[in-house]
């Protein structure tokens, strides 16, 4: 696989560009919290999230006697296609599987499947290893319960941000323990190396939130707190997609590389003119995003067009 950025870009996106930069001209860059003081007074000053039509099934998912609590969004209008397991983003410290809502309804109805988020556990308070135990949980029941609750086997994991570095660790765990169910993953600028051992890694080594989450972990290259560290072979075809200006754009042409090498299908997409988060603003560039998400996924669990 190649690296040479210009190569990874389709020229395509190259007209959307002004339109990105003048968004994110009147944005500042957001930081993370430097304390734990910090970090509770961004999570209680998180607006609420925004309410979907119709709601989500709320119900508690189980699996190797652990239990948590996933929102489920069916299809309105057509028969469940495939299941496609969300997890948030938020830093391992914020948000919800509510904040994802508005994003997995539009997901449901446009793809006709059903979107199964995570209400993972939270650091500080539940550091590494509760959120992959969590993910591993909704996994394994899905695995067991898909075909009998939602009529199909179809099953497929993806993640925004941090939820991006759980579904890799949630892939590599169902890896080791023999389970193939999952079809593909879909991973929207995660970080993989939360150790520094990388020169990608060392860009964001100052982040509290990375403190928050490892905990007392004595060794935070284990590859279940820092996937670019496992072993991905076996892993089900990956997309990838990152922006241009995103601080973590190492990071992900690093994991990339890792699945490419080790034989796994990567689909790398680079967009332009584009930051952290930037499939969540309200940009052609992040619509063009969702768009090629919407198409691979479709590939593998919805409807033909």
């Amino acid at each position: 696989m190649s690296f040479e950025l210009p190569a990874l870009i389709d020229p395509e996106l190259l007209s959307l560009v002004d339109e990105s930069r003048a968004f994110y001209a009147h944005r500042p860059a957001g930081r993370g919290p430097r304390s734990r003081e910090e970090l509770l007074a961004f999570r209680a000053g998180a607006a609420a999230p925004a309410e979907c039509d119709p709601r989500p099934i709320t119900e508690q998912a189980r699996a190797l006697g652990r239990s948590v609590p996933v929102r489920i969004h069916l299809p309105v209008s057509s028969p469940v296609a495939g299941v496609f397991l969300e997890i948030h983003g938020g830093g391992f410290y914020m948000g919800s599987a509510a904040g994802s809502d508005v994003r997995n309804r539009r997901l449901a109805d446009a793809l006709g499947i059903a979107v199964v988020s995570v209400d993972y556990r939270l650091a500080p308070e539940h550091p590494w290893p509760c959120a992959p135990d969590d993910c591993e949980t909704a996994a394994l029941w899905l695995v067991e319960h898909a075909g009998s609750r939602f009529g199909t086997a179809k099953l497929a994991v993806g993640g925004f941000s941090a939820g991006s570095t759980l579904a890799v660790s949630t892939l590599v765990r169902l890896r080791d323990r023999g389970v193939t169910a999952f079809s593909g993953g879909v991973l929207q600028f995660g970080t993989y190396d939360l150790a520094a051992k990388t020169d990608a890694g060392r860009l964001i080594a100052d982040e509290y939130f990375l403190d928050a989450y490892a905990g007392t972990a004595p060794d935070r290259a284990h590859p279940d707190l820092s996937p670019l560290f496992a072993d991905p072979a076996g892993l089900p075809p990956i997309l990838i997609v990152v922006g241009r200006d995103d601080i973590l754009l190492e990071d992900n042409l690093a994991m990339a590389s890792r699945l490419s090498d080790a034989g796994v299908e990567v689909d790398l997409r680079i967009y332009p003119a584009s930051p952290h988060g930037f499939t969540g603003h309200a940009t052609p560039m992040a619509r063009a995003a969702l768009e090629r998400i919407d198409a691979w996924l479709r590939a593998r669990l919805g409807q033909a067009d």
